[in-house]
């Protein structure tokens, strides 16, 4: 506990190095059940084996790391479970680019080989990551890191599908999926990614058979999906078609027979209301289709060019065809108009290509029997989401839950645990691998050659990190986990299932709160995309500025739930905040007891509050409420307020009015304050640090040793989390509380009248305070150097029945009246200025006023225009009317 010199010179660099290989060598982030206590989980959401750190991951896992943190001081057991996702498609994607440089594709390697080839790739890339997250102070359990392709977790997968699928609960259908032609896969509905698209509405005529020149008219989207037709639809109701029904039409350029059908589900306001109908090709045309025994006309190949139902156009990419059967239908006369068409197409989560609705058969997950705990747990506030908001998009997704489409035609991921006997035809679900048929004993097996989806796996994380479906200490100790923390995007890939597998196969909820992060955007709103070339490298930040200051900067502009606004300049606060930090360190070791000039220890002070002046009594009652507002807003997930109470704490009141009231103390000659005063700051010191350290553990681990406040063998993250537990003493301290804030807000004041007369920093100046009352004159007497060193006065005078002959500038407060001396100010030249000053406010305020007052103005300028103008214009305002007070106040 022995004070170490601090340099002059604040280098992250090598502090963050240094302390998380002693936290990594000293096992600091290991917990176990064995180590008892009331347990706290936190379950990483696992980031994909392709990733790179990116802001969003900052946040997040600042969030993460500022919970466990925190709830580790408190003395929980706290444990934080780091591990990566496989990312089925994303890195079977990367691994096949790398392929297509060596001029192959997946398919000349052969399944067995390929596989080998992304395990290379996983295990030489795969925790790139992983080692960025533990650049940003990350403190997991690495000890327990886990991957959803593990041994372990690849036995609960089996396990689960098999369950599910001996319930009834899994199914394989052919229906129409979405389906991504690059990725040459199936995809869930919530990873098909819906985005705003200028697309073409096409007016075409269908000839009727045997009626020369009498012709149908539909309207589609697609007009190469017409080749697909078999059936035009019409509603039973809408009169102007009811004599088509069960008429003949002419499939254009095929010149198939189709039939006109009635169905309710045509909207006669839609289009022409007349509906083509591909039951291959679109999801409400395949319900159509089974109402009418129609028959599915599949089109397309699985990369998406046009197969051999596709006549002319076999062969062309599905595009091609589109521009092409368009200028055929048109040479044909058959071509009515094109309308432009803004519309929502679906986009592969991946890769961005436009989804193709298609007919296929795929396997698939029973989901409105596995939603109704989930439902109920929401209702009923067993799980709440933070903010609430979140609940209602929640249940209105579970509530109007779909099947879920879980397989997937790639070849990286768990293989689908389904094997069929080609002699017998049995299929058969199995957690091994089977070389003969239960059934028939013959040899001729086969496992299903499709992986399962991603989030399959993902969604069984908080309980398959504990091995589950083994029984254990660790399952049974640390499930259900606690907090959540997470974006809103995955609400429904990940939240919703984890919620639904933990009720389905643990009987319990897998958390209790789910807190929804924004999204980190750039100063002009806009989402951070390489595209857009506004994305910020958080490691470059860290270069730069260092972790803690990333962390510090990004929670302090983090609202609850809201997006997050940055810029690099903006990691600046961090910076700054932690040199301040460290150069009040630096100064409080500067100041020693004599005559042994030894530092204080901290673990001996005994505080003597029967010695302490009014500031004494402040700065630990505001640590106290700092403490306190602390605690709260971790609690109610408010990490911008919790930043801001610390910044506020540390920086104002601590070293810009205790320390700098300290100094007339640690510079004189009285002993026994000199130590006391010494004994408040390290006491406020050691607990503001600790109340720092999860934001900022890189720095106050550093300090909290450098101080002297922990043995070598001791970590300030293990240190106890302060308090705000002494009502008595925090009671006791108020009145001081009132006084010293009231001190504080007169010194401001002042402060202030030497700015707006532009009295120079280094000028002194005469001040003079009329106090309230006769308490308010005996507390500013016992204060009076004090006020005039921070006023920089030349002289100050406490005088309760002071009455300037003429005008001064002054300004009110709690204690009384403070006057500023015009000393040699050239009070003509100063008036002049002033009204100069004024002359010209008005007039822009008047520029302002009639721009307001244009209505043609305020209908057409942007929103954001006429609302900085109206901000502009109150400013003015203020300005002119503080103005018109400084003139006067002149005489």
């Amino acid at each position: 506990m022995v004070m170490s010199e601090l340099p002059k010179n604040y280098d992250p660099k090598a502090i963050e190095a240094k302390w998380y290989a002693s936290w990594l060598e000293n096992k600091r982030f290991h917990q176990g059940h064995a180590n008892g206590g009331e347990p706290y989980t936190i379950v990483m959401p696992p980031p994909n084996v392709t990733g790179i750190l990116h802001m969003g991951h900052a946040l997040n896992n600042s969030i993460q790391d500022v919970l466990i943190r925190w709830r580790r001081m408190q003395g929980y057991n706290a444990l934080w479970v780091p591990g990566t996702d496989h990312a089925g498609i994303a890195t079977q994607n990367v691994v096949e680019r790398q392929l297509k440089k060596e001029g192959l594709r997946r398919q000349d390697l052969g399944r067995e080989k390929f596989l080998e080839r992304v395990w290379e790739w996983k295990n030489k890339y795969g925790d790139t990551i992983v080692n960025q997250l533990k650049a940003l102070g990350a403190s997991c359990d690495w000890d327990r890191q886990r991957f959803t392709m593990d041994e372990g977790l690849s036995n609960a997968v089996k396990e689960v599908f098999i369950r599910l699928y001996e319930k009834g609960l899994i199914y394989r259908g052919t229906y129409i999926i979405n389906w991504c032609p690059r990725c040459q896969t199936a995809l869930s509905d919530e990873e098909s990614e819906h985005q705003d698209t200028k697309g073409k509405l096409y007016y075409i005529n269908y000839p009727i058979k045997d009626m020369a020149g009498a012709s149908v008219m539909i309207a589609t989207t697609r007009p190469e999906t017409l080749l697909g037709d078999t059936a035009v639809a019409v509603n039973p109701k809408d009169e102007r078609f009811t004599h088509l029904i069960g008429k003949t039409l002419l499939l254009p350029i095929l010149n198939r027979k189709i039939l006109v059908i009635a169905d309710d589900f045509v909207a006669k306001e839609f289009g022409t209301g007349c509906v083509k109908v591909t039951p291959a090709h679109d999801p409400n045309d395949y319900q159509m289709g089974l109402r009418h025994n129609l028959e599915q006309i599949n089109v397309m190949t699985d990369d998406g060019h046009m197969n051999e139902h596709a006549g002319p156009y076999q062969g062309l990419d599905r595009f091609a065809c589109r521009k092409k059967i368009v200028e055929d239908l048109e040479a044909a006369g058959l071509l009515v108009k094109i309308e432009e068409h803004p519309h929502a197409v679906g986009h592969c989560y991946r890769c961005d290509s436009v989804v193709e609705p298609r007919l296929s058969p795929q396997w698939f997950v029973k989901m409105k029997p596995l939603a109704e705990p989930g439902i109920t747990a929401v209702k009923e506030g067993k799980i709440r989401f933070i903010p609430e908001r979140w609940n209602k998009v929640y249940l209105e997704w579970m509530e109007n839950i779909r099947d879920w489409c879980i397989s997937r035609q790639i070849w990286w991921g768990h293989q689908i645990p389904i094997f069929y006997c080609d002699a017998c035809n049995h299929e058969w679900a199995d957690r091994g691998k089977p070389t003969k048929c239960p059934k028939c004993d013959s040899s001729n097996v086969r496992q299903d050659e499709d992986v399962l989806d991603t989030w399959f796996s993902s969604w069984l994380w908080p309980f398959s990190v504990f091995n589950w479906p083994d029984e254990n200490p660790d399952l049974k100790f640390y499930y259900p986990t606690n907090s959540l923390s997470t974006a809103s995007e995955i609400i429904f890939f990940w939240v919703a299932r984890m919620i639904m597998a933990g009720y389905e196969f643990i009987g319990d909820l897998p958390f209790t709160e789910v807190y929804i992060h924004g999204t980190v955007r750039d100063n002009q709103g806009r989402k951070m995309s390489k595209s857009l070339g506004n994305s910020i490298d958080p490691l470059e930040i860290i270069n730069t500025f260092s972790a803690d200051a990333l962390r510090f900067s990004l929670l302090m502009l983090t609202a609850t739930g809201q997006d997050v606004y940055v810029s690099k300049e903006k990691f600046e606060i961090g910076r700054n905040f932690g040199t301040k930090i460290w150069n009040v360190a630096r100064f409080m070791q500067m100041h020693k007891l004599a005559p042994e000039t030894q530092p204080i220890d901290v673990r001996a002070i005994r505080l003597n509050p029967d010695s302490w002046s009014a500031d004494d009594w402040h700065i630990v009652a505001k640590l106290d409420d700092a403490a306190k507002v602390a605690q709260e807003c971790l609690e109610r997930f408010r990490f911008n307020d919790y930043a801001h109470v610390l910044y506020e704490f540390l920086w104002r009141e601590f070293c810009d009015w205790y320390v700098e009231y300290a100094k007339e103390v640690l510079y004189g000659n009285d002993e026994a304050r000199r130590r006391e005063v010494l004994q408040v700051m390290h006491y406020v010191f050691d607990r503001a640090l600790r109340l720092l350290h999860p934001l900022m553990p890189f720095l106050t681990e550093e300090l909290w040793h450098g101080m002297g406040y922990g043995l070598d063998s001791e970590t300030i993250m293990n240190a106890a989390w302060p308090k705000a537990d002494n009502l008595m003493l925090r009671g006791m301290a108020q009145p001081y509380v009132e006084y010293v804030d009231a001190k504080h807000d007169l010194i401001h004041k002042g402060r202030q009248l030497r700015s707006d007369y532009e009295v120079p920093p280094n000028e002194k100046i005469a001040f003079t305070i009329r106090p309230v009352d006769a308490n308010a004159e005996t507390q500013l007497r016992n204060d009076v150097r004090g006020i005039g060193q921070l006023l920089k006065a030349s002289e100050i005078s406490i005088d309760l029945n002071f009455a300037p002959e003429k005008a001064m500038p002054s300004a009110l407060n709690a204690l009384g009246t403070i006057y500023m001396s015009l000393g040699n100010m050239d009070v003509e030249a100063e008036r002049t200025k002033l009204q100069a000053q004024l002359a010209a406010i008005s007039e822009e305020l008047d520029r302002v006023d009639a721009r307001l007052a244009d209505r043609e103005f305020v209908k057409k300028a942007r929103l954001d225009v006429v609302r900085r103008s109206m901000a502009r214009q109150e400013e003015l305002k203020n300005k002119r009317e503080k103005l018109n007070a400084l003139i006067a106040a002149l005489g």
